[in-house]
């Protein structure tokens, strides 16, 4: 009867042990669950001068279908949203590009990375913020950080040029849509593949603002090409971002063939 008992008891210790080690397992994986976007927020506190300072933001973040069923590092976009889509409601982002896409396609190839801009901000008034925020998921999550891709549009245009000029090495390559950037710092670009977008109709943001930047890069000798939509106006990052051509152009590039 004692040793009855005591096999009883041994069955049950399994049988909760296997429960536990089971319940932890499925924690450990939680992130690969992710199979939409999901809101998520960041703060960290940054040296600045002799001091320190914090900064934070909201963003979405997309984890592929495929994420964590198999070991393997997965490429990563961040995207820039417009002037319109500035604030503290994240679903705004959803409205263009990736964060749109993704909410469609849950088996878009790449991890994206969607900060949300506070209002009266621009991105390049966010600088510190975005290359922190990409530092933190690099690591936490499976990116390759060989293939990490930079894109925006409208004021996320300007945010891209501004961002990949101030960290050119950090980035495999950019796609900046109807945006302007910094013509003096355009030979910090002529390492990194650029394909700008831009609608010859636009009457917001000047076609000549992204002609300039990209004769600038390629002044330098940089690798900058520039498609521009005859009968478009400023929408141009519909046809942009709609085109597969876009994408794979993107993962024809790692940044160990960028650096210098």
């Amino acid at each position: 009867m004692k040793q009855g008992c005591l096999v009883c008891f041994v069955l049950i210790l399994v049988a909760v042990t296997g429960c536990i080690s089971q319940k932890t397992n499925i924690i450990k994986k939680g992130p690969a669950m992710l199979s939409r976007q999901q809101d998520q927020v960041f703060e960290k506190t940054i040296p600045e001068g002799t001091g320190s300072k914090t900064v934070s933001c909201k963003y979405l973040l997309f984890l592929p279908g495929d994420y964590g069923k198999k070991e393997q590092l997965w490429p990563m976009i961040l995207f820039l949203h417009g002037a319109g889509e500035r604030g503290s409601y994240l679903e705004k982002v959803k409205t263009h590009g990736p964060p749109s896409i993704v909410e469609k396609q849950n088996d878009f190839p790449f991890i994206v990375v969607s900060p949300q801009c506070p209002q009266n901000q621009a991105w390049n008034d966010n600088i510190d913020m975005l290359i922190n925020l990409i530092d933190d998921i690099a690591g936490r999550y499976d990116v390759d950080t060989d293939r990490i891709y930079l894109t925006g549009l409208s004021m996320g245009g300007y945010g891209t040029w501004f961002l990949a000029a101030e960290y050119p090495g950090r980035f495999a390559a950019i796609v900046p849509i109807c945006g302007g950037g910094p013509t003096e710092k355009a030979c910090n670009l002529k390492t990194v593949p650029i394909w700008a977008f831009h609608g010859a109709l636009d009457n917001l943001v000047p076609v000549t603002e992204s002609e300039a930047m990209v004769q600038a890069v390629n002044a330098c000798g940089g690798n900058a090409r520039l498609t521009v939509y005859p009968d478009v106006g400023h929408f141009s990052w519909v046809p942009a971002y709609n085109n597969n051509e876009l994408y794979d152009w993107l993962l024809t590039h790692r940044r160990s063939n960028t650096k210098k």
